[in-house]
């Protein structure tokens, strides 16, 4: 590990008349000084806007790609998956509030440094890096240095991200190698009025084309919530902006919510999530997966031309896989788009802390 660095200076910032601009997230924080932005991991201290959460992380864990989701993404594979603190939107129902709604302890956390991580995704025999549990738009910074050493040591870089990233720091995260995003689209319009008032899911919709429209693969989640975005209008408005801005083949993880936080609806009946993938097989979507419910038939992958079962999933585990060297239906020679390929290996799930 390494000792306490100066705070870096924040690559994404516009200086304005009294305060400055931070640009990693769409949130554009205006800090004035001796101020801090919404989550807490950038301020400004003599007139500079500075990386104060940088290398500061609040766990590290070596975790299946599964788990993210992500299910066409070098299935069976692990990444050393990190968070630091804070968040940039404040979800009621959110399950890791303990770190997305805490400010980086700045005098008492652990800095660590990008080799750090790399050294730890190694010696644990991971394929990849993700950033996870908070929003890594949060430590973007310390992303694209992680990200861009992981890449030459022939490490995949992923982010699980509610996808309110800036154009510039998205950029800048495709371009030190970070070739996975796993998207939570929140609701519709309707929904973020009554409840996340301030952000556009369309604007998120619309960084989940540009990330593929760079290369990147992509893989979208929807989180059903009792009460926020389980009506059917808001649900048909996910599905067909899925389909349309993102198109058939990027998967739809469509999730169970359970109480968390400061909600205490019931979780999601079984019956909504069927019906919301019904509706999205029903309007083009060719891979929609029912996630958070335990059931191997609605997490497995099956072509979307013959029906054949391709990759059987369980509890984060690849059971079987089915496809040809070149991402092909062995039956009926349908194309899968999968980024990457399989990795045998026994399943295991570390925590560092």
């Amino acid at each position: 590990m390494s000792g306490r660095p100066e705070y870096p200076l924040a690559r994404f910032q516009e200086r304005m008349d009294s305060a400055i601009k931070c640009t990693a997230c769409m949130r554009f924080c205006r800090i004035r000084e001796g101020g801090k932005g919404i989550c807490g991991n950038y301020a400004n201290l003599g007139g500079k806007l500075l990386n104060v959460g940088y290398g500061l992380l609040s766990s590290i864990e070596s975790r299946p790609i599964e788990i993210k989701p992500f299910f066409h993404y070098w299935p069976g594979s692990s990444a050393l998956t990190f968070s630091n603190w804070g968040c940039n939107l404040y979800c009621p129902w959110c399950q890791n509030h303990g770190i997305s709604f805490s400010r980086p302890p700045l005098d008492e956390g652990t800095r660590y440094a990008p080799n750090d991580l790399v050294r730890m995704a190694r010696a644990l025999g991971d394929e990849g890096l993700c950033a996870s549990f908070n929003e890594p738009a949060t430590q973007v910074d310390f992303l694209l240095d992680v990200f861009s050493l992981g890449k030459k040591e022939g490490l995949y870089s992923t982010v699980v991200t509610n996808g309110y990233f800036s154009r510039a720091s998205l950029e800048a995260l495709i371009e030190s190698g970070c070739d996975g995003l796993s998207v939570d689209v929140k609701g519709c319009p309707e929904a973020h009025a009554r409840i996340l008032r301030g952000v556009d899911p369309n604007a998120v919709l619309s960084n989940a084309k540009y990330a593929i429209d760079l290369g990147a693969h992509v893989e979208v989640v929807f989180l059903v919530v009792p009460g926020f975005n389980d009506d059917d209008c808001c649900i048909k408005w996910i599905v067909e902006k899925h389909v349309s801005m993102l198109g058939e083949d990027v998967p739809l993880h469509i999730n169970r919510y359970y109480p968390a936080h400061k909600y205490t609806a019931p979780p999601t009946p079984l019956e909504k999530l069927l019906a919301a993938k019904k509706l999205a097989k029903e309007h083009g979507a060719r891979f929609v997966y029912v996630g958070n419910v335990g059931l191997s038939e609605l997490e497995s992958t099956y072509c979307p031309n013959c029906g054949k079962l391709l990759i059987a999933r369980s509890g984060y585990n690849v059971l079987a896989y089915d496809l040809s060297s070149d991402h092909k239906c062995p039956r009926c020679n349908t194309p899968i788009p999968l980024r990457g390929s399989r990795v045998k290996k026994g399943r295991r799930w570390r925590v560092l802390f």
